[in-house]
């Protein structure tokens, strides 16, 4: 019963262990362990403990398995510390940890980022010699100090695995190189790949999409392709994540007619296109200005059984206004309800940024003044997108007067507001009131001229 998945009944199991005492039956040590086990993952660690005194109570020992329950019991319930001390003690009453119950120790630690704490149990397993390190205890550590940007010490770790005669797995190798792709050690990474391959390690489709990822993102899309190319001869087949990986990286660079033969070579490797997929095809459609095809693809979704999302919608949105279609794009506002659809604020930022920009600032500010009965609150960039239509129309009392209402609502401006208003008071000849914003603007630790 305690192995059902994936909601043991732990209370109907406590119940009808309590049946069993009540027939005259005796528990042994392993119905004990499993009694433990349940007050413990019920949360009820103070009860889990209370069957120490049962064990004793029917002349049985507690074992190993007995306090590694106990003090997985003290970790789930976030209480580290007294998990630890309880380590300390079992070790010193001669009972003799092993790999799970350090692993289940590491494994919490490593949990919240106490990564000094689980290079000092490292040590300590190791001076009490019950059992050694495996490659899992290593990994777990090494991805921990990798989370945290520790990449020199989680290196120095897989230097002393290799030394110690642990070999390297695939989730090593993939941990460091993910780790290497988080602070931009491109050439260090694909080593690492080089490295793997050279000691017959298989990467996974993970290791390979998380490569393609970071190059794609540094815009070396070719050489995000030549990976590509190198996990498929190995046999690894790419998932939704690979696909759209690359796929982003070609639409960053425009190359929109390899995106769409990557399109297609993705569903005829069987792979189906997801909502995330078509959004990343559509948004580079956009950006090239080819908005027909963008909305080809938006209305091709749901014959592919994808329904369209707020930020499919809202990347078309942005194409039109920035195409100053802005009839256009409030068509396709009101299509988006009607497919029910929820716009959020970034929505109507984009709505409000492509009417200010026809010079629309009536209907504008209209959007604007609704967004509080929406449920929607106006942020730093909402704000500064009214400021600017207000200055472009020459409206600067009511742009000083809308910024203070801004910090009265509790929404600070940040350096594009003020070099949106400054910009405004320049435009209008009014140095003066300019260099006013410029000194509240540094004051506030804004800078100058971050927006244009």
């Amino acid at each position: 019963m305690c192995k059902i998945k994936p909601f043991p009944p732990f209370s109907t199991v406590i119940s009808l262990y309590r049946q069993l005492l009540l027939l005259g039956l005796r528990p042994n040590y392993y119905s004990l362990n499993i009694m433990a086990n349940c007050y413990c993952r019920l949360g009820l660690v103070d009860l889990g403990f209370s069957i120490l005194a049962s064990f004793i109570k029917f002349g049985h020992q507690p074992n190993i398995f007995t306090f590694t329950t106990l003090i997985n019991g003290l970790l789930h319930s976030n209480n580290l510390d007294p998990a630890v001390k309880l380590l300390d003690k079992i070790i010193k009453l001669g009972l003799t940890p092993d790999n799970f119950t350090y692993g289940t120790m590491f494994k919490a630690l490593c949990r919240t980022r106490n990564h000094t704490g689980a290079l000092n149990l490292l040590r300590k397993m190791e001076s009490h010699g019950h059992c050694m390190p495996t490659a899992v205890i290593y990994n777990t550590i090494i991805d921990c100090l990798c989370k945290d940007n520790l990449l020199a010490k989680a290196l120095n770790l897989f230097s002393e695995m290799k030394t110690k005669g642990i070999p390297p797995d695939v989730v090593t190798y993939s941990t460091l190189i993910r780790g290497m792709c988080i602070t931009g050690q491109r050439q260090d990474a694909h080593q690492m790949l080089i490295e793997m391959l050279d000691n017959n390690i298989l990467p996974n489709v993970e290791t390979y999409t998380t490569l393609i990822n970071m190059y794609c993102k540094e815009a070396e899309v070719y050489k995000a392709r030549a990976i590509f190319d190198l996990m498929r001869e190995k046999g690894q087949v790419p998932n939704i994540f690979t696909y759209s990986a690359l796929l982003d990286g070609y639409c960053l660079r425009g190359e929109l007619h390899e995106a769409e033969k990557l399109m297609d070579l993705m569903v005829k490797g069987g792979c189906q296109p997801n909502v995330f997929t078509f959004n990343i095809l559509i948004n580079g459609y956009c950006k090239s200005k080819k908005i027909d095809k963008a909305l080809a693809l938006l209305h091709e979704m749901p014959l592919k059984g994808v329904k369209a999302n707020v930020i499919t919608w809202t990347s078309l949105l942005d194409g039109l206004c920035k195409g100053a279609k802005i009839n256009e794009a409030m068509e396709l506002f009101r299509e988006m309800e009607n497919n029910e659809v929820v716009p959020n604020i970034i929505t109507y930022s984009v709505i409000i940024d492509g009417l200010c920009e026809v010079g629309r600032l009536g209907d504008a500010m209209e959007f604007f003044l609704t967004l509080p009965s929406k449920g929607l609150h106006p942020t730093s960039h909402t704000y500064t997108i009214i400021i600017k239509g207000l200055c472009k129309n020459g409206f600067l009392n009511e742009a000083t007067e809308l910024l203070r209402r801004m910090e009265d609502n509790g929404c600070a401006p940040d350096a594009c507001t003020y070099n949106t208003i400054i910009k405004g008071f320049l435009y209008g000849k009014d140095v003066s009131k300019a260099l006013e914003f410029v000194t509240t603007m540094r004051r506030k630790g804004a800078a100058a001229d971050v927006c244009s």
